[in-house]
């Protein structure tokens, strides 16, 4: 059986730059920083007081008030974006066979806020198990994929994907799987994350992983800097729709683009830390290359996952520079991370999104924040740093490396009928 060709035709993103699509690519291009201080809680005592949070977010504005409160933050900002990608795609009951419609969707926490409300009021009061009934519900990693089915009635493939950062990357490969065996024409993917709360800065200040720049927030997240100190936590989503390409051209849908191919591997080496030579990044860009059957030559800009961490940005860095070698210098490299800051489970669909919009728009988002170079750091590498550039970009790579060393790369092109 022949695959199928798999194009994108909606999307859809929550973010800290914007409620929109149009909104958080706009910020991008600019070059703007999401970062500020904390508003959902008092973290006057925390290492870290600052985020890239969805700026004045209120889920009653797109969710009815009795059917946000059922549902976690993380799962409110899913059905949002998906409510976009779903219109952007123009899918509607006379167009669709709902059997043939799946949702697989990612977080890499899911309802933490949820956990910890819980679990908070039950520890304050007398030890009488009073709980939500909504409590499980609301938490569990699934059950966004099962909201987003649900409000659509789509009955195709419908499950989560959880690889810490790398989440909403492998959810599109997924969707992109089963969509070119024929097991599916549609595929709602991507991700979501709200983990801004005591429990989530608090535990990843814990780990030492965030970074302490609260005298200057806007420039915390500062990627391939000299005086990176760690990433900057934010929230969000992001959502693609998949299609394969006969059925969007039957139902004369729009296209963004074609999904080329992805990859996934392990680094085998440590819970936090990547492989230092970037071993499974070394090996995630050569299996998503092998499977888009593309030449390193063909990629035109690589969104890296370049998170603003001290060993994580050197060790992607000596991966590039050994899976491209000379071409690498051809490249541009830029991470988004330095504006959304860290948003876990979804960074890889909203980072996928960046390089949809890069290949339609020709388009390369900056690597803000930089002031200084970093010695162990290539400086003939085009890190697109603090202006976005124009340039033809008919590929687009995107990284996605995540605690437990889970790594996913995922290929974007043109359509080209």
């Amino acid at each position: 059986m022949a695959l199928k060709r798999v194009v994108v035709t909606g999307l859809g993103a929550l973010t800290p730059l914007g409620k929109s699509v149009q909104e958080y690519w706009q910020g991008l291009s600019d070059g703007v920083s999401g970062c500020d201080y904390i508003k959902q809680f008092d973290c006057s005592k925390f290492k870290t007081r600052f985020a890239c949070e969805v700026k004045d977010f209120d889920a009653t504005h797109y969710l009815d008030r009795k059917e946000a409160r059922k549902i976690d933050r993380y799962c409110q900002f899913a059905l949002i974006a998906s409510d976009e990608a779903v219109k952007d795609a123009n899918i509607n009951k006379d167009n669709v066979d709902p059997d043939r419609v799946g949702v697989i969707f990612a977080s890499g926490i899911g309802g933490i806020i949820t956990f910890q409300e819980e679990v908070t009021n039950y520890a304050l009061g007398d030890g009488t198990p009073r709980f939500n009934p909504f409590f499980i519900p609301k938490m569990i990693l699934d059950i966004a994929a099962g909201q987003i089915s649900m409000r659509y009635g789509f009955r195709g493939p419908n499950f989560a994907v959880v690889s810490a950062c790398a989440s909403s990357t492998n959810a599109i490969i997924d969707a992109f799987d089963n969509i070119r065996l024929d097991k599916a024409d549609v595929i709602i993917t991507g991700g979501s994350e709200a983990v801004i709360s005591a429990a989530g800065v608090g535990g990843f200040n814990a780990m030492k992983a965030l970074s302490e720049r609260n005298d200057d927030p806007a420039t915390a997240s500062r990627p391939f800097d000299k005086d990176r100190d760690g990433f900057v936590i934010g929230e969000g989503a992001g959502v693609l729709v998949l299609e394969s390409l006969e059925h969007a051209l039957a139902r004369g849908a729009k296209i963004y683009c074609e999904i080329a191919g992805g990859g996934a591997t392990a680094d085998a080496h440590h819970i936090t830390a990547p492989h230092p030579e970037g071993l499974g990044a070394r090996n995630v860009m050569h299996a998503a290359l092998k499977d888009a059957a593309m030449k390193e030559s063909d990629i035109d800009y690589i969104n890296v996952h370049g998170t603003s961490t001290p060993l994580g940005d050197i060790a992607e860095t000596k991966a590039i520079l050994n899976v491209f070698g000379k071409h690498a210098y051809d490249l541009n490299i830029s991470s988004t991370k330095s504006m959304t800051g860290h948003c876990l489970g979804a960074v890889g669909a909203l980072e996928a999104l960046a390089c949809i919009m890069a290949v339609t728009q020709n388009i390369i988002p900056p690597t803000i924040n930089h002031f200084t170079d970093d010695p162990e750091l290539d400086a003939n590498l085009n890190f697109t740093f603090n202006k976005a550039q124009h340039k033809i970009i008919n590929a687009a790579l995107s990284n996605t490396f995540g605690f437990g060393g889970h790594n996913a790369s995922v290929i974007v092109k043109k359509y080209i009928a």
